[in-house]
């Protein structure tokens, strides 16, 4: 089986938490993330949307385009809007060869809104759940039309948040729309993250491997702290360095065949860790739990560099 490892700008510059961002170049950041062995980034705020100034600085770096944050709204806005707002993204990752867009949904999140505690985040009417569900999967199926898949992120504060959420959202949408599993928005949340692969496996097409500093969680106040607090708290952070066991984890998504991008995603102050090094840190442990699950994993990274 073949893996490939990814890692999240997010690391580096925080869209949400300004204070939380080194101040790099786009360059930089590239050449740190791959000097510690990742051959994939996602799309972050400081990349170009033009495919031909964007392939030539990832050439150089010797990466490749590994998936991106779409911010959908199709819990309250139609397809049509969001179509129109995605079209532009589809082109830029057609162009540079990206394997997937990541669906996030923020209609009537609460995740980047500071001043809303975690216990006030939005919550689906059965109904609504069924409706949303047949929604994004017409809308992830027109996506892959275009050529260009989907990959469904569940998140804290957002509508679909909990495990029994999440297998709700799974069971009122369908294959036209994937699954991104995220090991630390799931552990988070309170779910099983072994239980979830082996609910959804068939569906998964993207994964992220964010690490959980339990102890960071288990001591929020959620009917006074917010999303974006934890986040400033320290609750992420890289595999390795936290709460989850990556070696069973890996190990669950071996025993059904997953191959593709496992991306480091670890939002918390660059200051207190520092990108480079934590960027080490998570590909030595993935290397571990990759090579024990029995991954091969890709070193090349821009195609034909």
């Amino acid at each position: 089986m073949k893996a490939k490892l990814g890692m999240s700008p997010i690391a580096w510059w925080n869209d949400d938490l300004v204070e939380l961002s080194d101040d790099v170049s786009l360059e930089e950041c590239l050449r740190q993330s791959r000097s510690a062995g990742f051959t994939g980034m996602e799309m972050g705020r400081r990349f170009p949307n033009d495919p031909k100034v964007m392939l030539p600085i990832l050439k150089e770096a010797d990466v490749t385009l590994c998936g991106g944050w779409f911010s959908g709204t199709l819990v309250d806005e139609d397809l049509a809007k969001n179509k129109d707002r995605i079209q532009p993204m589809i082109d830029l990752f057609k162009a540079v060869n990206a394997p997937c867009i990541v669906y996030g949904e923020v209609g009537r999140s609460i995740q980047g809104d500071r001043s809303k505690p975690l216990a006030t985040k939005p919550k689906l009417t059965g109904d609504e759940m069924k409706a949303y569900g047949r929604r994004v999967t017409e809308f992830g199926e027109w996506c892959a039309e275009q050529g260009m898949p989907l990959s469904y992120h569940h998140h804290m504060a957002a509508v679909v948040e909990t495990e029994p959420e999440l297998d709700s959202f799974m069971r009122h949408s369908g294959e036209g729309i994937p699954l991104l599993l995220d090991a630390g928005h799931l552990a988070f949340a309170g779910g099983d993250v072994l239980r979830a692969i082996d609910n959804h496996h068939k569906r998964i097409n993207h994964v992220h491997v964010k690490d959980v500093r339990m102890d960071i969680i288990d001591g929020l106040d959620r009917s006074k702290q917010s999303f974006l607090d934890a986040v400033a708290l320290g609750a992420f952070t890289v595999p390795g360095d936290g709460s989850l066991d990556f070696g069973a984890i890996v190990q669950r998504f071996a025993d059904h065949g997953y191959e593709g991008w496992f991306v480091v995603e670890a939002e918390q102050d660059p200051k207190k860790n520092p990108p480079l090094k934590m960027a080490e840190v998570g590909h030595k442990e993935l290397m571990r739990v990759m090579t024990a699950a029995g991954y091969t994993v890709e070193t090349q990274g821009f195609p034909n560099a």
